[in-house]
């Protein structure tokens, strides 16, 4: 896949680097104590770890975590196609309305129990209660049963040649595979037993929600036989555990690096990349070249942006690279997005990107949200403190806002706590940030616009989940870009959410560490670390 090239940010030192000084000395540890210490992978993730059920908490933290517990039944590798995982082997009939699926021999709980077939039917009904492709699925099907211990059976009334796209995609929720007592729980409901699938167990002993969690090696399971490639391929632990060490001050993040009191920063914030770059004992990187994607969301539930106009407004507003120079800063690690599809991608295109062209037409932004009825009631801004990118561009939207002539009420929050007030719906909008990757193909969130089950924002626009409907029509497979310039262009028409930008991002790692490779999460298999 061909992918835009960016040059490397500057190595310069940045000023201020010695604020960024070695933290706790001491004298050297025993050999012993060293050799615990290099079967320990402690990782900074980037944001606190506050909830561990996959499908009720669809973030991609949570999916992070949740990928060193379960294991799915496919796994999408680094060329974007789904590949087996649980599976052994897959056979569709020639009418390409029944599937049948079966089990590799040998999978284990965490508990010692077996893998069954029954426990892959209950999670995919789980799963597919919270996912909008999963409801997909289940709208078009007529039984899904297991048919013994390591078979099971997906009958539908039309074919879905993208089944294995929905049962291996890498954007939240998964499809984990979870025992099928665990996976009976209602979708809406957390999980309150852990036991997972997947090549390691979480220490929930270890666990203080937001600050630290643990995961230790799950010594029976039986990984594929080829290498791993993301969510595919062979999942080989080379530590005996991982630790995420929640780290919310990017200062005291990078002299946890520095000192050796953490191994690999998942998101190092532009700020602080040009300091640990001159630090010998570290190696930055950019993280995933298929990069970041800038997102402002609306309630679309609540006035004021329950009128189109409204959202339009702010659409009008927004300076793009406002957004982009507040957090990433070097110009040559951004680029406007004129839309909802990655840059570098099949899909990515500029329809209807008229909108986000040109100056800011502020005034004529204003004279629209009037037309929407807006009289200055108070605009709910939710802001997480603890995320680098939605902290800067809290303040760049409240100016935003502000010019519009809105009343901002500024909340400063967590993710944890964004999260619990944005699924109570008494907010109107919030900066984000989402990965490149979930911006590929039309099961993209950010332009999903099926009511209850779309993305938060709840944008409910029938004319556009019809276009989506047209991508998974096996007839269409040939037309997939006309496709995605229509559903481009009716989702900035629409505003289902407001484009900020697209960006990359920075890794940064001990050199005792090695095995790290480029991709939207932390992948830990095949990740070892010297003494």
């Amino acid at each position: 896949m061909d992918r835009r090239t960016f040059v490397k940010a500057s190595a310069a030192v940045a000023a201020g680097a010695a604020a960024l000084a070695v933290g706790r000395l001491g004298a050297p540890a025993p050999a012993r104590a060293q050799a615990a210490a290099s079967r320990t992978l402690r990782l900074i993730p980037h944001a606190g770890l506050a909830d561990l059920d996959p499908i009720s908490h669809a973030d991609d933290v949570v999916r992070n975590a949740a990928l060193l517990v379960w294991d799915t039944l496919y796994g999408i590798d680094r060329a974007l196609k789904p590949q087996r995982q649980m599976v052994e082997a897959e056979e569709v009939s020639a009418q390409g309305r029944t599937w049948t699926f079966r089990l590799r021999d040998g999978l284990k709980f965490h508990d010692g129990e077996p893998v069954r077939a029954r426990d892959a039917v209950a999670s995919i009904n789980r799963w597919a209660a919270r996912d909008s492709m999963g409801a997909t699925v289940k709208n078009i099907e007529d039984e899904l049963a297991a048919v013994d211990d390591r078979t099971f059976r997906w009958r539908l009334k039309i074919p879905f040649p993208r089944l294995l796209v929905a049962l291996g995609k890498i954007s939240p929720p998964c499809c984990f595979v979870m025992p099928e007592r665990i996976a009976a729980t209602d979708a809406f409901q957390d999980i309150a037993d852990y036991v997972g699938s997947g090549p390691m167990r979480f220490v929930a002993a270890d666990w203080e929600p937001g600050r630290r969690a643990a995961f230790a090696k799950f010594a029976d399971h039986v990984p594929r036989e080829e290498p791993a490639s993301w969510l595919a391929g062979g999942k080989r632990i080379a530590v005996d555990r991982v630790e995420w060490i929640m780290i919310s001050d990017p200062a005291a993040a990078a002299a946890a690096m520095r000192s050796g009191e953490a191994d690999w920063w998942e998101l190092v914030p532009p700020a602080f990349v040009p300091a640990l770059r001159a630090d010998r004992n570290l190696k930055v990187e950019i993280s995933d070249p298929l990069g970041t994607v800038g997102l402002l969301m609306m309630n679309q539930l609540v006035p004021p942006f329950r009128d189109v106009r409204a959202r339009r407004a702010v659409l009008m507003a927004v300076n793009q690279e406002d957004f982009m120079r507040a957090h990433v800063g070097d110009d040559t690690l951004w680029r406007p997005l004129p839309g909802f599809f990655a840059p570098g991608t099949p899909l990515y295109n500029e329809e209807g990107d008229e909108a986000l062209r040109g100056p800011r037409r502020i005034d004529a932004a204003k004279a629209l949200l009037a037309e929407a009825g807006y009289a200055g009631a108070p605009i709910t801004m939710l802001v997480a403190q603890d995320i680098a990118a939605s902290k800067v561009w809290g303040g760049v939207t409240a100016d935003l806002l502000t010019h519009l002539g809105m009343t901002v009420d500024y909340v400063a929050t967590n993710r944890s706590g964004l999260a619990a007030r944005r699924a109570q719906g008494n907010w109107h909008v919030y900066p984000t940030a989402v990965a490149g990757v979930d911006c590929i193909d039309p099961t993209n969130a950010s332009i999903r616009a099926n009511g209850e089950s779309a993305a938060n924002g709840w944008a409910d626009i029938p004319a556009l989940e019809d276009a989506v409907g047209y991508w998974f029509d096996p007839d269409n497979t040939e037309e997939e870009l006309a496709i995605a310039r229509r559903l481009n262009k009716a989702a900035l028409d629409q505003v289902v959410a407001a484009p900020l930008g697209f960006f990359l991002s920075h890794q940064a790692w001990r050199d005792t560490v090695s095995g790290i490779t480029q991709g939207p999460l932390p992948f830990v298999w095949d990740v070892s670390k010297a003494p």
